[in-house]
């Protein structure tokens, strides 16, 4: 690519020389850093520049769905994950209230730390959820993960450096990164990835818009909002005083307000749309609490800030010549049903083993156009599937009489309560944790039709294009001994079953192709039955590639398919 982009000039002159990086992320969230992780464990070096001088210690995303659990799980990281957030034995209970001090309307129970790793380690061989969903807020995942980068030998993190200038050729990028001194940073880089948020510096630099649905007009979750982060001493000795939760909803027909347990004692991350973000200072949130609660509860704002539920954007492009788009800077999204962070995370997957393939010169010049072909269908699904869950809260009615002492406020909390619960079960969606696929894609060999896609539920299938299924490998599989711990960290061809063909043609193709592959024989009956195939070649981001009884006439041409060396049929 000859064109150049050009933001502005530099705040600061650029010191000579500069310095020189195979990937730069632009942006140390948790995308940001995933990506540089993934990267880092192909043994590619990157840079992760940061605005912010320390981390802002301000509660955001609460949920680390499946999937990213298990790309955690893959990293090596899941066990020390599991352990941040609410205490092991914290009920993670979806609630809803009139008001905290009055008449819980429907409950959605959700088992615990403790009790999730305790089904999954008496679970069947087959079960798909490995790694199942864990509560924790962003703000003290994203400090494990800077401090966990810190370590890697591969990773070097430039907090305090805001890119302010970002030009590319055909051969590299150049950023300018500005210090809060004045002083700039040159560096170059082979690749450089915008991880910098919905208001993504990259982005505008590159000249791409947001498309897609704004925000709703809706009372609940709508419009612009308040976050806010609180302290709470009272709250479950003169509020909620029953069982515990971890969202607590206060919902009547004067506001509504979502309460989120950050530690489960004191801790709470505060979203409503019943306070105006630019108006409501300290006191007016702390009397909107009170109000939620129908009780004069102590209330301390740590902090607050604005923001816009019910969006549905997404770039219209995730790739600009040598630099790329991942996290809220390619799709930004309401927070319902807790997909955003998750999305951006599955980016990193996707992206990571392309960048290093390229890199490292196994990867064929298309690999890293499939980046955007594979991942932009897969953010529209998941920021529509976010705007109905935020539509559908908005439409469940809140009656005048809902808290009144009588038989038809007793009606009525029957009525809304059974709407709740249908909501709440809808956010419980495996299917969009899960079942992300990419049919159509060059790197994908078709083989068979896919499952019908649903938000709710995740069927497992061997089709190619999807999630590996997940297979626990012997009978004492809650130890660890998970299929996915198997997996190599390039391409992996599965010998399933007692009787399957060897696999010496891939083997022999991807090493004259320099392309990473492990061979892993899979003895087992119910894998088989599972897969319904003898052979299965999964990517390096567990998606199938691949799937056969016999091996490939051509392993070579199959080879060059899924690496992106020749994309043709």
């Amino acid at each position: 690519m000859s064109e150049e982009r050009t933001s502005r000039p530099p705040a600061a002159t650029a010191p000579a020389g500069g310095a020189h990086t195979a990937v730069a992320i632009v942006g140390g969230g948790p995308v940001g850093l995933l990506l540089a992780l993934f990267l880092d464990r192909h043994g590619v070096p990157s840079v992760v520049f940061d605005a912010q001088e320390n981390q802002p210690f301000e509660p955001r995303g609460n949920t680390h769905n499946a999937r990213t659990m298990e790309h955690y799980r893959r990293l090596g990281i899941a066990a020390p994950i599991r352990r941040l957030g609410l205490p092991a034995d914290h009920p993670a209970d979806i609630a809803y209230f009139t008001r905290y001090t009055g008449t819980e309307l429907s409950r959605l129970e959700l088992a615990s730390r403790t009790e999730r790793m305790r089904r999954t380690a008496t679970a069947p061989a087959t079960d798909q959820t490995p790694e199942p969903v864990h509560r924790a807020n962003q703000m003290y995942v994203e400090a494990f993960l800077t401090e966990h980068a810190r370590t890697r030998p591969h990773i070097t993190l430039r907090p305090g450096r805001r890119i302010t200038r970002l030009r590319q050729n055909a051969s590299r990028v150049e950023l300018w990164a500005e210090r809060a001194d004045g002083r700039a940073e040159h560096w170059t880089a082979r690749y450089a990835v915008g991880c910098d948020g919905g208001r993504s510096f990259v982005r505008r630099a590159l000249g791409i818009h947001y498309e897609g649905a704004g925000t709703l007009d809706q009372d609940v979750l709508g419009r612009r909002a308040t976050a806010a982060h609180l302290r709470l001493p009272t709250f479950h000795r003169d509020a909620v005083t029953g069982r515990r939760a971890w969202s607590y909803w206060s919902f009547n027909s004067e506001l509504v307000m979502n309460l989120i347990a950050l530690n489960g004692q004191d801790e709470f991350f505060l979203l409503s749309s019943s306070a105006d973000p630019d108006t409501a200072g300290p006191d007016a949130i702390a009397d909107l609490v009170r109000r939620a609660a129908g009780a004069p509860l102590p209330v301390e704002v740590l902090g607050k800030r604005p923001w816009t539920p019910g969006v549905a954007l997404i770039a219209q492009r995730m790739t600009s010549g040598r630099v790329l788009l991942a996290g809220d800077a390619a799709h930004l999204f309401t927070p319902n049903g807790g997909f955003g962070m998750n999305t951006g995370v599955d980016d990193a997957a996707n992206l990571a083993w392309k960048l290093a393939a390229v890199l490292q010169g196994w990867g064929g010049p298309e690999l890293l156009s499939t980046y955007e072909s594979e991942r932009r269908p897969v953010a529209h699904r998941n920021t529509t599937a976010a705007r109905e869950l935020n539509a559908g809260l908005g439409a469940v009615e809140r009656p005048d009489i809902l808290e009144e002492n009588s038989a038809r406020g007793e009606q009525a909390r029957a009525r809304v309560g059974d709407l709740l619960r249908c909501y709440g079960e809808r956010t419980h969606s495996l299917g969009v944790q899960l079942g992300a696929r990419y049919d159509g894609s060059p790197l994908v060999i078709e083989d068979g039709a896919p499952p019908a896609d649903s938000w709710g539920t995740y069927t497992p299938t061997s089709v190619p294009g999807g999630r590996t299924p997940h297979v626990w490998l012997d009978a004492w599989h809650g130890h660890g001994s998970s299929l996915y711990d198997r997996l190599g960290p390039g391409f992996t061809l599965l010998r399933i079953g007692g009787r399957a063909p060897d696999g010496k043609g891939l083997q022999a193709a991807a090493q004259a192709q320099g392309v990473p592959l492990t061979v892993l024989d899979v003895d087992h009956d119910e894998a088989r039955d599972l897969y319904g195939r003898d052979l299965v070649l999964v990517r390096p981001d567990q998606h199938v590639a691949w799937r056969g009884n016999r091996p490939p006439t051509d392993p070579a041409r199959l080879i060059a398919r899924v690496t992106g060396t020749r994309l043709t049929p």
